[in-house]
């Protein structure tokens, strides 16, 4: 930016209104009052983060043909479901000035990878690559050939227990109708030599201990893209005898998180062949939202549909007759689910999001009713953990950059471009 004119804004509905920012000057010379800090990866691009309509929101300065490709591509991913960070605009100057900003909108509570590994254990990290995986996998079933799926380009959010990984980059990414083996296997090929990169970075800056090995770990990555890829997309043969095992099949698939929407089976006189095909993410993210219109992520879901069912049993043991399941939901919104996350303290809602807080809680339950031998209620459960747990997290809705000298303007590497440090 920063050339004399109008400038050219491309925004989605429901954008903010973005035309009282100084356009006019180049982003990394924007003045420290009107942004605020927010933790990110490594970038090749100056990337600022301002708050608008208490809404935060992260500007990336590139070209115009980059900033107006990346936006087709992350619109279209988020438009059909994919966990990827929300594309709000593309602001350029006028036609063919040359330089933009592309503005997508915060991931709120999620967590970049520094964070990640430089504050919890190896069992968190083992789950956030596994994350990573399912994110790659997810894209690839879609068609997408990412090119340049790294740590720094991927934030992870808590999951129940689990992690969910979000794509935050897709300026080298194509969809396709399909992509070949080719494709994949060096979509996860340039994603090993990055993460290995990514490691060493963090080992260098004394984040993780020596003892890690970022060329094993990144390896695993290999292995565990290929069995998943294996179980999601594998042909099975088997005798007419054996049909359940399409369900078993099935079962498996779902556990992972996954929905098998339509099956191609092929016979013979002796046996079937059997391939699940149009698999989505989000099986029980999507009956959740269903039945009670939360939206949330998948093994959050499966945590709450799980509370749902115990409430069920649980009404219809106190009225000795069957209730619908739809009352029962209803009833668990409105006497279970709402009133715990209402009763949050104010000033503590920002440590962990709605869904994963209720998940925490019962899971705090559970140990205090192990512990005492008798069960514990949630309003009791939610106090205790309020007191010893939540007043001493760190809020994650909006995780600070640690460095101040984030907001500095960058220096030039030896090919001209910006280089942005990590953000921890």
């Amino acid at each position: 930016m920063g050339h004399d004119g109008g400038v050219e804004i491309v925004a989605s509905q429901g954008a903010p209104d973005l035309l009282d920012l100084p356009w006019e000057r180049p982003l990394v010379d924007w003045e420290k009052d009107l942004l605020v800090k927010r933790a990110h990866g490594t970038s090749r691009h100056v990337v600022r983060f301002v708050e608008l309509d208490r809404r935060v929101y992260a500007l990336k300065a590139t070209d115009v043909a980059s900033a107006r490709h990346e936006y087709r591509v992350l619109r279209s991913l988020h438009d059909d479901h994919l966990p990827v960070v929300q594309p709000t605009a593309v602001v350029a100057d006028a036609p063919g000035a040359g330089d933009a900003v592309l503005v997508t909108r915060y991931l709120d509570y999620s967590l970049p990878y520094w964070y990640v590994f430089g504050r919890e254990g190896p069992i968190r990290r083992e789950r956030m690559l596994d994350a990573g995986v399912v994110l790659l996998v997810r894209l690839h079933l879609e068609g997408v050939f990412w090119g340049d799926c790294s740590l720094s380009n991927i934030l992870w959010r808590r999951d129940a227990g689990a992690v969910m990984a979000y794509m935050v980059d897709a300026e080298t990414s194509e969809r396709h109708a399909t992509i070949g083996n080719g494709m994949r296997t060096h979509d996860v090929d340039l994603a090993v030599e990055n993460i290995v990169g990514g490691l060493l970075e963090l080992q260098a800056r004394g984040l993780v201990g020596p003892e890690l090995d970022p060329v094993e770990v990144a390896e695993s990555l290999r292995d565990r893209y290929d069995e998943l890829w294996s179980e999601l997309t594998r042909t099975d043969d088997f005798d007419l005898s054996e049909r359940w095992r399409i369900e078993e099949r099935i079962r498996r698939i779902n556990d992972l998180g996954f929905d098998v929407q339509e099956l191609s089976v092929n016979r013979d006189d002796r046996t079937l062949s059997f391939t699940p095909v149009l698999i989505e993410e989000g099986h029980h993210a999507r009956e959740l939202r269903d039945r009670t219109g939360l939206a949330v992520q998948e093994n959050q879901a499966r945590r709450l549909l799980s509370d749902i069912g115990q409430y069920h049993a649980w009404l219809e043991g106190e009225s000795e007759r069957p209730v619908p399941r739809a009352v029962a939901t209803a009833r668990w919104l409105a006497d279970v689910y709402e009133p715990l996350i209402d009763a949050v303290p104010e000033d503590l809602r920002a440590q962990l999001e709605p869904a994963e807080l209720f998940h925490e809680v019962l899971e705090h339950r559970y140990q205090m009713s192990k512990e005492r031998g008798t069960f514990v209620p949630n309003e009791e459960a939610l106090a205790d953990f309020v007191e010893h747990v939540l007043r001493h997290r760190p809020a994650e809705q909006r995780i600070e950059a640690p460095d101040s000298d984030l907001l500095a303007p960058q220096r030039r590497s030896s090919d001209g471009s910006e280089r942005t440090r990590a953000g921890g």
